[in-house]
């Protein structure tokens, strides 16, 4: 069974490759023998009520001189037959949002979209973790400094953070009676006009940030702790830190059999849920990464389960496509 992956992502020319977890989706696609298709940044739209999208044929190879090779793009409409990775990253802002929209119309057309716009637009990454109370720290989430305030001083150390960042990018740490504790807060809520979360401070950051990946509601095997290096408390790769692999735990597992069922019926096929010691802090479903480097520490190919899963949904859809 042969599919047209469509991917949706962030500039393929910008990407590292070492550690771009749709690279390997796209690896894995190709070496399947599923017809690659790279939607050119913006292209997505829609005539006359159908869903479409500005589309060239793609090649991928794992090769850091030269890792893409991109044919002529031409329009078409999405249906059946096409599997959609939607591999933007954050922020959710409007452009996303709009994106959603047009990918639901897809959806309806016939084309499986991974993962279901909908969840992306319902399922705010930090918010998201507190639809599962019993595992996450003690967290606030508020507009109003004096409430954030009273939070830290009663944790006396806390992490502060907007709803819609990524990456590590403006995290605050902060405790009771930190002078900078006002200007943090007045940046992250601008004013009172946006949220933000406050988080009691886990010293267990010292030993990682794990990164537990679901195919399906079902954990992989092994997580990734990202370490904070040097004088940084974020453990995010992207703001230093260093991957280190590792089996999950059985509180990792119970973690995971919290969440995993509800993001299968959410039609979150691929997650990546973010552990500090025993405490769930975030739920990915934007562009969950990590999969190169569980890859290459644990000779695991996470992609491969990821389209075993995928397979095993497209095929009926395609063959009625057929009759």
């Amino acid at each position: 069974m042969s599919l047209n992956v469509v991917v949706v992502m962030d500039p393929i020319d910008a990407i590292r490759i070492a550690k771009d977890s749709t690279f390997a989706m796209l690896l894995e696609a190709q070496r399947r023998g599923h017809a690659l298709h790279y939607v050119m940044p913006g292209g997505l739209g829609m005539d006359h009520g159908r869903a479409q999208a500005l589309m060239a044929p793609l090649r991928v190879r794992d090769d850091p001189s030269g890792w893409f090779e991109l044919g002529t793009a031409s329009q078409r409409a999405l249906g059946p037959g096409d599997l959609v990775l939607m591999r933007k990253d954050p922020p959710v802002d409007p452009d996303f949002i709009h994106d959603t929209l047009i990918l639901d119309v897809a959806r309806r057309q016939g084309a499986q979209v991974v993962n279901d716009p909908r969840g992306l637009r319902d399922l705010n990454e930090k918010l998201a973790a507190l639809r599962f109370p019993e595992c996450c720290p003690p967290t606030v989430v508020s507009r109003d400094a004096a409430t954030l305030k009273a939070f830290v001083a009663r944790e006396g150390q806390a992490v502060l953070k907007p709803l819609d960042g990524m990456g590590g990018r403006s995290i605050f740490r902060a405790g009771a009676g930190d002078p900078n504790l006002n200007v943090i807060l007045e940046t992250l809520t601008s004013g009172g006009r946006h949220l933000a979360m406050a988080q009691r401070y886990l010293p267990e950051i010292v030993d990682g940030d794990k990164r537990i990946l679901l195919i399906d509601g079902e954990p992989v095997d092994y997580c990734l702790a990202r370490i904070p290096q040097g004088d940084e408390f974020r453990g995010n790769l992207a703001a230093g830190g260093r991957g280190e692999g590792r089996p999950l735990t059985d509180r990792d597992r119970w973690i995971a059999a919290q969440v995993g069922p509800e993001m299968r019926r959410l039609g979150m096929r691929f997650v990546g849920l973010d552990v500090i010691g025993d405490w769930l802090t975030e739920v990915n479903v934007t562009s969950p990464t990590c999969i190169r480097e569980l890859d290459a520490q644990f000779g695991l190919n996470i992609a491969g389960m990821l389209f075993d899963a995928l397979e095993r949904e497209a095929a009926p859809s395609v063959q009625e496509a057929v009759r």
